[in-house]
């Protein structure tokens, strides 16, 4: 799918952001204060008020990729690309600020409850993040220049309800926060090679 395609989806806020605008290739969005999507691994406790913005996929294998930028306030404000079946079996790939202020990349698959799994810092102001399908699992990548990818996991989804996938701006303990993305791009194209992301 092309951006025209793709734009569609982000007239489906659910819950809606503080703010958001889609100018020139670039969807700018504003989290909401003390918004997140997270299944506590250790309490059960839920909170599911973190804008998100889905669409279903192609058939069959796809790829969704986009650049990440975010004007981090708080701990854990991040932009996220986003996957679930239901409300109970979903997962996401963060560009997020880590507790001790360092832009990083973090992912969560839940499957009734959250894990939440650090993949290392970010030198970079942006960064790619990319969700690939491959048959009955998925796989997240990252990338610093949107060519050369590194592998952050791969997973698979059980759930009752049909693949949607998109993006997701969130600010746990902060005041809200600014995400940007561009570079938006949605392809029923099949991933060739897991570890090096081709």
């Amino acid at each position: 799918m092309s951006l025209d395609d793709v734009s569609s989806l982000f007239s489906r806020w659910a819950p809606a952001p503080a703010s958001w605008q889609l100018a020139d290739g670039v969807l700018t969005v504003r989290a909401d204060a003390r918004t997140d999507i997270f299944t506590n691994p250790m309490s059960g406790e839920v909170k599911r008020n973190a804008a998100m913005a889905l669409v279903s996929p192609p058939e069959g294998d796809w790829q969704f990729s986009a650049r990440v930028r975010v004007g981090f306030k708080a701990a854990w404000d991040a932009g996220a690309l986003f996957v679930r079946s239901d409300e109970e079996h979903w997962a996401k790939l963060n560009f997020e600020q880590s507790p001790d202020g360092v832009p990083s990349v973090f992912s969560v698959v839940t499957r009734g409850r959250s894990d939440d799994a650090v993949a290392g810092a970010v030198a970079g102001e942006a960064l790619w993040l990319r969700i690939s399908r491959i048959d009955e699992a998925f796989a997240f990548h990252v990338s610093d220049d949107g060519s050369a990818w590194r592998l952050v996991r791969q997973f698979a989804l059980a759930g009752r309800g049909g693949i949607q996938v998109g993006v997701e701006v969130q600010s746990p303990i902060g005041e809200g926060c600014q995400v940007e993305f561009d570079d938006i791009r949605l392809t029923a194209t099949r991933l060739a090679h897991l570890f090096d992301g081709r």
